[in-house]
């Protein structure tokens, strides 16, 4: 049996859409080049792309249904289904994740009774699973429609995905004030971010980030030489010179088990 044809927009919506369209593709030379956002623009109106959104960008660009679906699966902003007003990413790479990352998306997982890109019942909040946030200096972090939230505990994240259910006010640790999912999309499909103060938010890199920048504009000292943590060194006397100070790393209850109460002292070895 063929596969019924995806309906198209109510004329009122086509409309719109065409206009702004127009407006993204007159960016390019070439006009497929405008698929990428397209695909945030229909997510803009619908919450996510749908196959009417797809056919959309497809007849817009004089691309075929395969052309487009491709895109729209490979990228994971793209939302194939129907998703919260508020996208809750959890980072669990490797840096987010041994600071708790994983203790925070179980957290969610739990408080919430979603799975990994589930949606609550009320339709604010859905759960992802994200490799990389990219602010490792915040760690652990969680990103809320591409906003940042540092430093966060599991019970931080808690009140944060209840205050969002509630519709209290929400503020990201830094960059932009929050938006909804919808009104994220539409700014990254490229139009004007309307949002107070958004323009001079910053959400930059941290100081452990830029410290190599520093360095090359010659805006800071060399770094400091450390000793290694199980060193031993008579009153007095200057340690040995070491690169890191993970050059001898201790044992801890994360990597012997055996000793659960924290680093192990090297007499008590053997």
């Amino acid at each position: 049996m063929p596969a019924m044809p995806a309906p198209d927009y109510p004329a009122d919506v086509r409309a719109r859409l065409d206009a702004d369209a127009a407006e993204l593709v007159a960016r390019y030379p070439d006009s497929r080049s405008a698929l990428l956002p397209l695909l945030h623009l229909v997510q803009a109106e619908e919450g996510h792309v749908t196959a009417t959104g797809m056919r959309f960008c497809a007849q817009t660009l004089g691309l075929t249904g395969a052309e487009v679906s491709a895109v729209a699966t490979f990228y994971t902003m793209y939302r194939r289904k129907p998703s919260g007003d508020y996208q809750v990413g959890v980072c669990t790479n490797t840096l987010c994740a041994v600071l708790g990352g994983d203790a925070i998306l179980d957290a969610l997982h739990e408080h919430l009774g979603v799975g990994d890109d589930g949606t609550t019942e009320d339709g604010k909040v859905t759960v992802e699973h994200i490799e990389c946030n990219a602010a490792c200096d915040f760690a652990p972090v969680v990103m809320v429609n591409w906003e940042f939230f540092d430093n966060q505990t599991p019970e931080s994240a808690k009140r944060l995905v209840d205050d969002l259910r509630a519709g209290r006010p929400v503020e990201p640790t830094r960059g932009a004030p929050l938006c909804t999912y919808r009104e994220t999309a539409r700014i990254l499909a490229g139009f004007p971010d309307p949002r107070p103060g958004a323009v001079e938010a910053s959400g930059g890199a941290g100081p452990a980030s830029l410290i190599g920048l520093r360095l090359a504009k010659g805006e800071a000292g060399a770094g400091r030489v450390v000793a290694p943590r199980t060193a031993d060194h008579p009153a007095g006397e200057r340690p040995p010179e070491h690169l890191s100070a993970h050059d001898a790393p201790q044992k801890t209850s994360a990597s012997d088990p055996e000793h659960p109460a924290g680093p192990v002292s090297e007499e008590g070895e053997g």
